[in-house]
């Protein structure tokens, strides 16, 4: 790092840096960082946490209408989808639907993750970015 100003519009952050809610269990990312096309935060569970809420952003609920990324960065967490179980761990992300109820449950070693969250639509991806898409510069 270095104390010289470039203009330039990137903002770095740790995640210690950016400010805790709910006694440390949450991070304000999207904030710290300036994010405005998405949601996204830090969340940090301690080991078999029990008080993470069935949620789901359905019609009529806060947040209608985001589908959610679940990206691990430590730990490991049971997601539950209804009657259907997954596990999470660092290397294994999972999208949930915005109507659809789920529940995360941390392991014994807690679970950090990081939420990424967005409405269809709000965004247009790149043909690259599909899959079977062309490469990128071809």
């Amino acid at each position: 790092m270095t104390d010289v100003a470039v203009a330039c519009d990137v903002t770095v952050a740790s995640i210690d840096e950016m400010e805790p809610v709910h006694g440390g269990l949450m991070r304000r990312a999207r904030a710290t960082l300036g994010v405005s096309a998405w949601g996204m935060q830090v969340f940090d569970l301690p080991p078999d946490f029990e008080r993470y809420p069935e949620h789901a952003h359905g019609e009529g609920e806060p947040e209608a209408g985001q589908e959610e990324v679940y990206v691990p960065l430590d730990g490991s967490a049971e997601l539950r989808a209804g009657a259907v179980s997954f596990e999470l761990r660092p290397g294994v992300w999972a999208r949930v639907g915005a109507g659809q109820p789920r529940r995360l449950l941390p392991g014994p070693e807690g679970f950090r993750y990081l939420a990424i969250g967005g409405i269809p639509g709000a965004f247009t991806p790149g043909a690259w970015s599909e899959l079977g898409g062309p490469t990128p510069g071809e």
